[in-house]
């Protein structure tokens, strides 16, 4: 099907959620720990959600132990949630690999034919937030999964995911305590990203978006070293994906090394685009974190080292 052209105004928002509301958790990516799994779900009763999981959500992959079950079975879950009249949101339990696997086996033209739905994840989840968007033109929100340690051990992690949910209008302006200026500026677009190496690694695969033109890009990773984040960008700039961007904000870089180096490889390779570039606004693969919502305009004040959403990330 034809990719719909990204509104100036946003994408679709899905509605705010409301107790009662049932959310499914499904594993399209990495296995997933029980344990974790049924702490995740217990925050999620305790907001007055009924959490319905997915048939294969702790299933294993019979040879790959990095997956969660078959692909047809990881893509199966995927598409019953988002077709069930009676599921609000899906909610991804872990990222890991496998997503891109899954989003080939989708029935995209079925899934664009119902209501909007809320999608949650992060890391791996990238890759169907980027289809969503291209795809559906539906917003969704990059957040924290319902069997992460940040979900389950950091309140204010978990906090801050309820208040996106349940009280979209009270969180239009995100924030972190160490968000401080790459490069100074004030630009407007429309919010994209998620995992920088998975942004990278789409590039040219079916349904990706040929560039980020007029976007507030988000970008985070985990576990990559600088001169693989040197590689990454200069994948994303080589391939035109960065042409016309609006602005940049960065989440966090667990593990990837010493900040004063990844600073020098941002500054190195994004300065020149001429546009604001925000450091560590508080989203991604850190210890906690915030919920990011993709598809919606905003505004990025990297002096002030905020992002504020031009409307809630979802609708009442």
């Amino acid at each position: 099907m034809a990719t719909p052209a990204h509104p100036p105004l946003g994408l679709t928002r899905p509605r705010k959620l409301i107790p009662g509301d049932r959310v499914a958790v499904i594993a399209p990516s990495g296995p997933i720990d029980p344990d974790r799994l049924e702490a995740g779900c217990a925050v999620l009763r305790s907001w007055g959600l009924a959490p319905v999981l997915g048939a294969h959500v702790l299933d294993h992959h019979p040879r790959l132990r990095h997956l969660a079950g078959t692909d047809e079975d990881r893509a199966a879950d995927f598409q019953q949630a988002w077709l069930d009249p009676t599921i609000a949101a899906v909610l991804c339990a872990r990222g890991g690999f496998g997503a891109q696997r899954v989003s080939d086996l989708l029935d995209w033209d079925a899934l664009a034919a119902v209501p909007p739905k809320l999608l949650i994840g992060f890391s791996d989840v990238t890759v169907l937030h980027e289809q969503l968007a291209g795809r559906l033109g539906l917003a969704s929100l990059y957040g924290p999964m319902g069997a992460a340690s940040s979900f389950i051990a950091d309140p204010a992690t978990a906090e801050h995911l309820r208040r996106t949910l349940f009280e979209p209008s009270a969180v239009r302006t995100l924030t972190g305590p160490e968000a401080t200026p790459l490069v100074p500026g004030r630009a407007h677009g429309i919010t994209a990203g998620g995992c920088a190496s998975l942004l990278a690694v789409e590039r040219g695969t079916p349904g990706a978006r040929p560039s980020f033109a007029g976007t507030i890009l988000l970008l985070e990773d985990v576990n990559e070293h600088p001169y693989s984040i040197d590689r990454i960008l200069t994948q994303l700039l080589r391939s035109g994906a960065l042409e016309g961007i609006s602005g940049v904000a960065l989440g966090s870089w667990a593990g990837c090394g010493a900040p004063e180096h990844l600073r020098d490889v941002f500054l190195e390779r994004l300065g020149p685009l001429g546009v604001p570039v925000l450091w560590e606004l508080g989203f991604g693969h850190g210890p906690s974190t915030l919920t990011v919502p993709l598809g919606l305009p905003a505004v990025l004040d990297a002096d002030a080292g905020t992002l504020t959403l031009d409307l809630p990330a979802l609708t009442d």
